[in-house]
């Protein structure tokens, strides 16, 4: 069969034609429209992802920063912990040294002081012997003029004159050598008691420098600022000094050996020959 073909009105095709491209531009809106909407999703999720990424990349620096400072306090404790103690022991063990410092010269001082007081003592016995011995001297002298007197006979009187004069030579002697040793017993405790006073002024400007080493090391443990600590190491540089210098002085004083001596030559021995109590003999 032969199809019938219509003819196909100018207007009909025109409106066709108008359909068709209003079409064409539609879907082309269309895709437009949602090749945009699928570029700012894209877009959107891109912006999405960076975000938590950098979310993650500063919580794992702010993780990792927290873990570094972590450490570092607690290095620094412990570096701090360790020099504390380190100080402590140096401070505990220089107190030690100190206060042994302080008991041997205590225990020096006292020795020394013992041995003064023994040394005075023997001198003291030896200088009371001495007169004691003299003192029989002079007794014994007289015993024997008297028995001269008694045995001898009235016609030898420049014999008699002559034991007078030696009786009276001794009985002098005697007397001047008592008076000198009274006088070296005198400059003995005199010098003496000045050195006993000068140790005690020692053993006290040692005890005031040892409690101020003490007070300067309890100001720089309570110490708040470095100030106040350097102010308390200076005093308690100056305490041990002064410490030092009165150690030195009792070391000086103390243990010199020196002993009061006498310009008094010894007299000569006057001793009668066959005397049992006479030291020179």
């Amino acid at each position: 069969m032969l199809r019938r073909q219509i003819p196909v009105l100018p207007f009909a095709k025109s409106s066709g034609m108008l359909n068709q491209s209003t079409r064409n531009a539609m879907a082309d809106q269309k895709e437009s429209s949602v090749l945009f909407s699928l570029k700012e999703l894209m877009s959107l999720e891109e912006d999405r992802i960076k975000q938590e990424d950098d979310n993650r990349k500063r919580k794992q620096a702010a993780e990792l920063q927290a873990r570094t400072d972590a450490e570092r306090r607690a290095r620094e404790a412990e570096e701090a912990q360790i020099a504390a103690e380190s100080e402590r022991r140096r401070q505990e063990t220089q107190r030690q040294r100190e206060e042994q410092a302080r008991v041997e010269a205590i225990r020096q001082a006292e020795v020394e002081r013992v041995r003064t007081n023994a040394e005075s003592e023997a001198r003291l016995r030896e200088t009371q012997q001495k007169q004691e011995h003299e003192r029989k001297l002079v007794a014994l002298a007289q015993d024997k003029k008297k028995k001269h007197l008694t045995y001898i006979s009235v016609g030898i009187g420049t014999l008699l004159i002559a034991g007078a004069v030696g009786a009276a030579v001794v009985y002098r002697a005697s007397v001047t050598r008592q008076q000198e040793l009274q006088a070296e017993q005198e400059r003995t405790k005199k010098a003496l008691a000045e050195k006993e006073a000068t140790i005690k002024k020692l053993q006290n400007d040692f005890k005031a420098a040892t409690d101020a080493i003490a007070a300067a090391e309890e100001k720089a443990r309570k110490a708040t600022n470095d100030e106040e600590r350097r102010a308390a190491e200076a005093e308690r540089e100056g305490a041990v000094a002064a410490q030092r210098r009165a150690r030195t002085s009792m070391a000086a004083v103390g243990g010199s050996g020196a002993k009061p001596t006498s310009a008094t030559p010894t007299p000569a021995c006057t001793c009668q020959k066959g005397d049992p109590m006479c030291s020179c003999l």
